[in-house]
């Protein structure tokens, strides 16, 4: 993964890191406050090997050497029952040698003659006095029975204590601090872990390097999310010198340097489902190449749910539907729009056989005469994937653009509808990203440089804008 890749996803799912990091620390604490308190008093021993009749640097060096090897030995015998059954004993303790020893920890520091005894216990009085017991009766039964000689006398083996146990001031468990420390950083991988896990399998489309990974077709554009879209979708009339409307005038610009290979351009916009910004993509499209003087014709082929009359402003009783059925002429139900070259087919009424309608030979004819009288035709119709009324048409014109919307659409269902496309023989003119994020990493179009293009006011509003009031 790519360093630039890693840094949005943290920037996309930070909530979700923070969340999971802080449940983390929260349990960490609530551990620690639920944890006994436990006190560690320790002590530490030294074992010699006395030798007998000589004491030259040979015999000394032989009687350190016997003493640490014997220490390895004896520090498992500290919790053995010949040790803990006298202090349990002497103590009066309700226990085994078995719960005794779980408290007991002996160990030796490696190439010495030191063997470290730490005992724990709820009690820190109880913690030392412990821990003097078990010294004491771990020197007695070294001394007295294992190193005791078998015809009697002084044995050669000493223990001393060096350090004598003391009482604790403060609980060896639990560590407030080093708990939650632990806690955070468990909590903070875990986090990034869990955003990466949901990042990848998240198959939505969230930027422009999602739809270049499903396709070879170029990106013609990316439309910054619009909160007013269903009330006021046309923003290139609206609001001509916003970021939003900028983006819609790329689109075109990046268009008209699509090569059509010779044949004209007359297009349908389209997407893979419902709901993805295509009508509104198409009619601002539309708005733009007819600002250029260029002759422009949006038809709204979406005969199950047109909403091209609507984002325009016009009336859609009567249509292409009319036209197909031979109930009108040409000239009858185009209508203009503003004081540009556009003209808008609306789709009239919705009939029962759209796909019918749409692969008919009328409408084949119908695409063959208007794209001679106009410049740019642009047709919308509906999602791919539901029906097949957008791949029926795309025989009939020079090539398709598909609209897919950021953080709704799928990766899957992009590469389903272009497959569609491909599969009826028709060509993909290009993609267009719309709901695109307008800030962070991800960020497509021009929303960073909003200040630039200023606000409208009621002096700047274009004729063509006061031509549709």
């Amino acid at each position: 993964m790519e360093l630039k890749t890693f840094i949005t996803v943290v920037r996309t799912r930070w909530v979700l890191i923070v969340v999971v990091t802080l449940s983390a620390v929260l349990l960490g604490a609530t551990a620690s406050l639920a944890t006994a308190k436990s006190y560690a008093s320790s002590t530490q021993l030294f074992v010699s090997v006395s030798s007998i009749g000589s004491s030259d640097a040979g015999d000394l060096v032989q009687g350190s050497s016997a003493a640490q090897a014997k220490v390895r030995s004896y520090v498992s015998v500290v919790t053995s029952g010949r040790v803990l059954e006298p202090v349990i004993a002497d103590l009066g303790l309700d226990t085994t040698p078995a719960g005794l020893a779980s408290k007991i920890s002996a160990s030796s520091p490696v190439n010495t003659s030191l063997i470290d005894i730490s005992v724990t216990d709820g009690d820190p009085a109880q913690a030392a006095r412990l821990a003097d017991a078990v010294a004491t009766s771990f020197e007695k039964v070294v001394e007295e029975q294992l190193e005791q000689p078998v015809g009697g006398g002084s044995g050669l083996v000493t223990v001393e204590s060096i350090d004598a146990p003391v009482v604790p001031t403060s609980p060896a468990n639990p560590k407030p601090v080093l708990w939650i420390s632990l806690a955070l950083g468990l909590g903070i991988l875990s986090g990034t872990a869990l955003a990466l896990l949901r990042n990848t399998l998240d198959t939505r489309i969230r930027s422009k390097a999602d739809v270049e990974g499903v396709t070879n077709a170029p990106l013609l554009g990316g439309i910054g999310f619009h909160t007013e879209a269903s009330s006021a979708p046309l923003v290139v009339n609206n609001d001509p010198r916003s970021p939003l409307a900028e983006s819609y005038r790329a689109l075109r610009t990046n268009l008209q340097f699509v090569s059509f290979e010779g044949r004209s351009r007359t297009f349908i916009v389209t997407s893979a489902m419902p709901g993805e910004g295509k009508s509104t993509t198409a009619a601002n499209l539309a708005v733009c190449l007819a600002e250029t003087g260029a002759s422009v014709l949006l038809v709204d082929a979406d005969l199950r749910r047109p909403r091209v009359a609507e984002v325009m402003g016009l009336e859609s009783a009567v249509g292409l539907t009319d036209l197909l059925v031979g109930r009108a002429e040409l000239v009858d139900v185009v209508q203009p729009w503003g004081r540009l070259g556009l003209h808008v087919l609306p789709s009239g009424t919705v009939p029962p056989n759209p796909s019918e309608l749409l692969g008919s030979l009328a409408m084949a004819s119908l695409v063959s005469t208007v794209e001679v009288d106009y410049d740019f035709v642009i047709i919308d119709t509906p999602p791919l994937l539901p029906v097949t009324d957008a791949a029926v048409l795309s025989r009939c014109v020079s090539g398709v653009i598909v609209a897919t919307a950021a953080q709704r659409s799928s990766r899957h269902q992009l590469k389903q509808a272009l497959a569609a496309v491909s599969e009826i023989g028709s060509r993909t003119l290009g993609v267009v990203l719309t709901m695109a994020p307008t800030k962070g990493l991800g960020a497509y179009g021009y929303g960073a440089y909003g200040g630039y293009y200023g606000s409208v006011t009621e002096n700047s509003v274009p004729a063509s804008r006061a031509a549709a009031r």
